[in-house]
């Protein structure tokens, strides 16, 4: 019998772009679960907003993966933080569409709390079971956040009610499981812990040498990576600021910045804030600010770079350091969430204080006068995706969940027949 499931990603559709507007790990993680679930048996729709009046309808990735683009609000993109008032619209243009094509899916998997919504309301009308993965936890982002959180409040309501009408919840982390407990009480045998996952045929070392001619890079400094979307909580400008740090150190070191768009510098005032920055700390010329950079291409910049590092306020998961693990390059990333996870400290990098660029400029140097640590870290690091992190482990501990929600559903049919 042929499994047929559904992804909902309202905001993060897995054709954007990586490090655009809006796109980051949500969209990878969609993006590369499915096409391992594809190939395990699994037929897939991935619903997303029709943000862009030039796509079709319906995109076929290959024989087994499909991109529906729902009609919610005007085909122009919105910031996520604005879309809840236009979920209604979603909901039922995806209840149509289901009927209209007569689809029977298993389950659905919901991700993020808008499509957990979603999911909620079609499970009430059809009855189909979802498991979600939120990604990010309201009230943990407002701790941190503060006032900065333009989300609307009603954003932890729905996360609330859609933990207790869930029938599996994917905490992506061991901390994430614990922040689901501790401040949504969720019950915590409906959680189960699946971490995010890595690409290693996509991302995979290329030697140091020929990845820093390919990008034009000098040989002989010490060659910082930050990437990722360009957004206040990821602390970029926590990185520019160690880079002054370093420089008044005396340690021959540039940074490369990839992510946000190089084009439309007065939309991006976070990237005009960065460049500024730099300038005012008189660090400009050893910053290279790269811009987006096709899925691709982004292997020689973790191979170019001596440590990649990455030192967000708040990170419910964080892929990229796994991509750079995956490219043998050590991280040094903040003691936060997920990172805290996917980074062993001592073992395949280090962990720093968040918004602490003198305590980054330090690990920064101890790595730098090390290089054959480096190469151990950055050995050490592969391993440790290899033997956790493959998308390949990932999807089939996720079918194992989708398994035991759909036998729970069947036994449930049986009981009521």
């Amino acid at each position: 019998m042929e499994k047929r499931i559904a992804f909902i990603s309202e905001h993060a559709s897995p054709l954007a772009m990586p490090g655009s507007t809006d796109s980051g790990g949500q969209n990878v993680y969609v993006m590369e679960l499915t096409r391992e679930l594809a190939k395990i048996g699994y037929q897939v729709d991935i619903f997303t907003r029709w943000e862009h009046a030039y796509m079709p309808q319906v995109v076929r990735c290959n024989d087994r993966i499909r991109v529906v683009h729902i009609p919610a609000g005007p085909k122009q993109y919105i910031e996520k933080e604005q879309l809840l008032p236009y979920m209604n619209g979603f909901r039922r243009h995806l209840v149509d569409f289901i009927l209209q094509q007569g689809l029977n899916y298993e389950l659905i998997h919901a991700n993020f709390f808008m499509s957990a919504q979603v999911a909620m309301e079609v499970k009430m009308i059809l009855g189909i079971p979802f498991v979600v993965t939120f990604h990010a936890l309201g009230h943990i982002r407002r701790l941190h956040q503060g006032t900065n959180d333009r989300f609307p409040a009603e954003r932890m309501r729905i996360e609330r009610d859609a933990i207790r009408f869930a029938d599996r919840i994917i905490a992506e982390c061991p901390q994430d499981r614990e922040d689901l407990i501790q401040h949504y009480h969720a019950p915590a045998e409906k959680i189960v812990v699946v971490p995010c996952g890595v690409n290693t045929s996509e991302f995979y070392r290329i030697p140091k040498e020929a990845a820093r001619q390919r990008l034009n890079l000098p040989d002989a400094d010490c060659t910082l990576l930050q990437l990722g979307r360009i957004v206040p909580r990821k602390g970029i400008e926590n990185v520019i600021r160690a880079l002054a740090v370093l420089r008044n150190r005396n340690l021959d070191a540039r940074l490369l910045i990839v992510g946000g768009d190089l084009k439309d510098l007065d939309r991006d005032t976070e990237l005009s804030r960065l460049k500024k920055t730099g300038t005012d700390l008189g660090v400009a010329a050893w910053i290279r600010f790269e811009g987006q950079k096709e899925q691709q291409k982004l292997k020689y910049y973790y191979s170019a770079a001596d440590i990649f590092i990455t030192t967000p306020w708040y990170e419910p998961f964080g892929i990229t350091p796994l991509e750079a693990m995956a490219c043998q390059t050590p991280v040094i990333g903040s003691r936060v969430g997920g990172i805290t996870y996917s980074v062993k400290e001592g073992e395949t990098g280090a962990l720093v204080p968040p918004e602490d660029p003198d305590a980054l400029a330090d690990a920064v140097l101890e790595l730098c006068s090390q290089p054959g640590y480096l190469k151990t870290l950055g050995s050490r690091g592969l391993a440790r995706v290899q033997t956790l992190f493959t998308w390949e482990r990932i999807a089939r501990k996720m079918a194992g969940v989708y398994q035991e929600i759909t036998a729970d559903a069947n036994m449930g049919m049986e009981k009521v027949v």
